[in-house]
């Protein structure tokens, strides 16, 4: 076994939802995501998908739904609705420990954002912001899906924004 320090990739994230179908129609017309895999209930049982989610979950848990996308960079996205499903009175805690967003890469920022709007999500920002104002076209927004969700959205990749010091 080797000692050595190696950059791990990106599996999946989770995500929950009020209503998976209503989610899966969302990130594949909006978004562009695979469905991988449909939504599916999953019980509270002795099966052995029931077994490993009582270990996730503690026991009690009864069922949930569960779908599997793809980004188009084949990053795995599961979307989850339980059965006891609640809608946080605030979604944007960003200063509690947690994910508190997620972020998508379009080239066209501005019709991303409008198509999430017209699709029942909201801007949280007025505009897109620009890394670097007259220097570079990097952009970026955050927004809301429908579900409540914070996304953003990048105009370019994580490394090209970050790789020339954007906050100097």
């Amino acid at each position: 076994m080797s000692n050595s320090v190696y950059p791990r990739t990106f599996s999946h994230i989770g995500i929950s939802v009020p209503d998976v179908e209503a989610a899966v129609k969302f990130y594949t017309e909006v978004l562009g995501w695979y469905l991988i895999m449909t939504p599916t209930e999953i019980v509270e049982d002795d099966s052995p998908i029931g077994v490993m989610c009582t270990d996730v979950f503690g026991s009690g848990w009864k069922r949930f739904k569960i779908a599997h996308m793809s980004t188009g960079d084949r990053i795995g996205v599961e979307l989850f609705q339980f059965h006891n499903q609640e809608n946080p009175e605030d979604n944007f805690e960003y200063w509690k420990t947690g994910v508190f967003h997620f972020c998508v890469q379009d080239p066209d920022v501005e019709g991303l954002a409008e198509k999430i709007v017209a699709a029942g999500g909201k801007k949280r920002m007025k505009e897109p912001r620009y890394y670097y104002p007259g220097e570079k076209p990097y952009r970026m927004i955050y927004m809301e899906d429908p579900f409540g969700n914070i996304l953003e959205i990048y105009s370019h990749s994580y490394e090209l924004t970050y790789s020339s010091g954007a906050y100097n």
